[in-house]
């Protein structure tokens, strides 16, 4: 069986695999139709990824078909296109018995913790299968990248009068855009590239588009009352917390590895800011959003910039990774 296997930053390698077992009880064979590549991905390829190891299989944002289950298994059949949750959680812990397997003490993640889905057929847990009779495979690679922004507003808990900033129309900037336009919560968007403020501005219903900081703090005092910073980058987490207004929250989306600092007086102390951060998602928000893709509520014909044949993907990932080349969401297609 083939899989892709990138063995060292930068360097993608054919990996021959022994053929996928039959599944056990409560499990299920899928045969990968597509994957998603995301931040992590392009992280894991420019060797700036934290959790990660190599060699890896990445692939987390998978459309599957079913070719057979296990024992014990009712909500699958044969053929069926699913989703599937990434997040393999240990189910016993004490995030975990609190509902919040997206952030168990010992959670592996599809790509990142252990292999992923970049090969041709895999087993998984069946519960971690979604089913979907009108959704393609390249819409159900998208629900795993919904799941962050979907988090992420649940995170911070809007309410009536609600006013929010997005730092970062990539991909996780627009997921949490669309649960914002969901929730019915205005937002603004702050983003350096010309071809992403562009996008929002075109397609994600943004009230407002900010290429500055200075920009944004032109609306001081009213500022907004959610910020959501998803650049992963430490100079934009700095800034944002002077985007916050007074009793508003910041909620971190994205993440890199070192220390976040901020003075405490002023902003922080003095406007009683609240910082969350935001990790993953939780089943029930994925079968939510598969609810809404279904409804048509959530519309991603835009969002996919580039489909590309398995085999061309190991030339194309190093443009992926040059946000200059203005892809927002590539997909591979192992069909």
């Amino acid at each position: 069986m083939r899989a892709i296997t990138l063995n060292e930053p930068g360097k993608f390698h054919w990996t021959d695999l022994p053929p996928a077992n039959v599944p056990d009880a409560g499990e299920a064979l899928v045969r990968i139709r597509t994957v998603g590549i995301c931040g992590t991905d392009l992280h894991a390829f420019k060797g700036r990824q934290p959790f990660f190891s190599y060699p890896r299989i990445l692939g987390h944002e998978l459309g599957v078909e079913v070719l057979s289950v296990g024992a014990g298994v009712s909500h699958l059949e044969e053929g069926d296109h699913s989703a599937v949750n990434p997040y393999l959680a240990c189910g016993a812990c004490i995030a975990c018995r609190r509902g919040k397997s997206n952030c168990c003490t010992s959670l592996k993640v599809l790509g990142v913790h252990t292999d992923g889905g970049m090969r041709e057929e895999m087993i998984l847990p069946a519960a971690h299968l979604y089913p979907s009779k009108t959704l393609s495979f390249e819409e159900l690679a998208l629900v795993e990248t919904l799941g962050i922004g979907c988090h992420a507003v649940n995170r911070a808990q809007p309410v009536e009068g609600d006013r929010a900033l997005v730092i970062g129309a990539g991909p996780i900037g627009c997921t949490v855009m669309e649960f914002l336009r969901l929730k019915g919560v205005p937002f603004e968007v702050l983003d350096l590239s010309e071809s992403r403020r562009n996008f929002a501005r075109k397609f994600m219903s943004a009230g407002g588009v900010h290429e500055s900081k200075e920009s944004v703090l032109e609306r001081a005092p009213e500022l907004p009352t959610l910020v959501f910073d998803c650049t992963g980058n430490p100079h934009s987490m700095h800034d944002a917390f002077h985007f916050v207004a007074a009793g508003g929250k910041l909620t971190f989306v994205g993440l890199f590895v070192g220390d976040v600092t901020f003075h405490d007086p002023d902003p922080f102390h003095r406007r009683e800011m609240t910082i969350l951060s935001s990790r993953n998602a939780v089943p029930t928000e994925h079968r939510f959003i598969l609810e809404q893709m279904e409804s048509g509520n959530i519309q991603t014909k835009h969002w996919v910039s580039e489909l590309c044949p398995v085999d061309g993907m190991a030339e194309r990932f190093a443009d992926w990774t040059n946000p200059a080349s203005g892809n927002l969401k590539a997909v591979v297609d192992w069909r």
